[in-house]
């Protein structure tokens, strides 16, 4: 008798190089291997889990280096250095040398940042296209529109798989997004980067959905610009702020369209003239979010001596399993996969089409299995190998076909 699918999870989950880092978290109702009486989480596309050595971490940044010390912890707590001290530990996730990475603001405000900075580091008026992901996240594409209007560009929507064709000598910047936050699909980052710089125009990245789950490779597929957030698969908490990389050959040309004072050159000078600063220092703004930005720094701790190798071979094994266990349980036509099925196209998360999939999703969350929904029709699960298991994909597969029975 072939095993069954919960006697494969048990020991997928014994053979785990990852398991150990599943208590690094707080995971209150959910048990070192998952049981019907824990719950799953699998929304960790949306918002990474609380890594458990956080609160004491924070708890000292307000108590002592705020309450105590104040002011002089912008010298004493390294409190000024902080946006690229995180930078440099968020880059080698990225695949980034240091120096390049650096900590702050929104994904929104970096997305305005990286897209007009890379228009003026083109700097061709003959180039007068923004080509922009048609199926990106809202955000990206509104912030986009705006940039291409103050730039005197146009935006122009392409699917990713149309983009080779698309670009020409009138392409100023492409924005791609390296995940589909909606399919799970992974694009391919070093193709479209390559196919950008031949038409001779910059590439700009959104990493939101890849960073912290599978590798990326900014240095090494010379992509020129990328943003990303840090409270998805880098757990770095609600409102965490993002990330900007400058490839390094541009920071000295990168002209930043929000010239704050902490990118300045001398910034206590505080003299009416802006000078930029050297490097990836340039890409600061105002004041760092010291609370949010060094509860990330604790955060990343998780990830010391974790190989992102590792992450995305047992990402690619737990989406597989899920999609098995699917199968196995869920009667035939009651769901579609939107995810592809191929390794090289599939990013951490499964999109599974449902009918009813607003009622499916309450269902499921009130029975201790959370994802979450894209509406009209599409439940996604996301799936961050550093605390979810293969126990956790049986178990959501298993209360999905009791939910879709019901």
């Amino acid at each position: 008798m072939s095993e069954s699918p919960a006697q494969k999870a048990a020991a997928l989950d014994a053979a785990d190089e990852l398991a150990a880092a599943r208590k690094l978290f707080a995971l209150d109702a959910v048990s070192d291997h998952a049981s019907d009486d824990a719950g799953v989480y699998l929304d960790g596309n949306s918002l990474g889990a609380l890594p458990a050595h956080v609160p004491a971490r924070v708890a000292d940044v307000v108590t002592r280096q705020w309450g105590e010390l104040r002011i002089r912890s912008w010298d004493e707590s390294g409190w000024w250095t902080a946006p690229e001290r995180i930078g440099d530990r968020i880059a080698p996730l990225v695949g980034a040398a240091p120096g390049q990475v650096v900590v702050g603001d929104s994904t929104s405000v970096n997305v305005f940042k990286a897209v007009v900075g890379a228009v003026r580091l083109v700097d061709d008026p003959a180039r007068t296209d923004i080509l922009v992901d048609a199926t990106t996240f809202p955000t990206d594409g509104y912030i986009a529109e705006s940039a291409a209007r103050m730039t005197g560009r146009r935006i122009v929507p392409v699917t990713p798989a149309d983009l080779p064709a698309a670009l020409g000598p009138h392409t100023a910047v492409a924005l791609m997004n390296h995940v589909d936050y909606r399919s799970g699909r992974l694009h391919d980052l070093p193709a479209l980067t390559a196919a950008v710089h031949g038409a001779g125009a910059l590439a700009v990245w959104d990493l939101c959905h890849s960073a912290g789950a599978l590798p990326v490779g900014l240095d090494e597929h010379g992509v020129d610009l990328a943003v990303g957030c840090t409270y998805k698969y880098l757990n770095g908490g609600p409102g965490s702020p993002a990330y900007l990389y400058v490839a390094r050959r541009h920071q000295a040309a990168f002209d930043s369209p929000l010239p704050g004072w902490t990118s300045h050159a001398d910034p206590f000078a505080m003299t009416p003239g802006y000078e930029p600063a050297a490097g990836s220092v340039r890409g600061r703004v105002g004041t760092p979010d010291i609370l949010s930005m060094l509860a990330l720094e604790a955060a990343l701790e998780v990830w010391d001596g974790v190989s992102i190798d590792a992450v995305r071979a047992k990402s690619l094994a737990l989406t597989d399993f899920f999609l098995e266990c699917v199968e196995a349980y869920v009667p035939a036509g009651a769901v579609t996969s939107l995810t592809p099925s191929a390794h090289a196209e599939r990013g951490s998360q499964v999109a599974l089409r449902c009918e009813d999939a607003p009622r499916v999703m309450r269902e499921l969350i009130a029975r201790g299995v959370i994802g979450d929904l894209r509406r009209p029709d599409v439940l996604r699960f996301g799936f961050t190998p550093l605390y979810v298991g293969f126990g956790d994909a049986e178990r959501a597969a298993r209360v999905l076909s009791e939910v879709l029975a019901g």
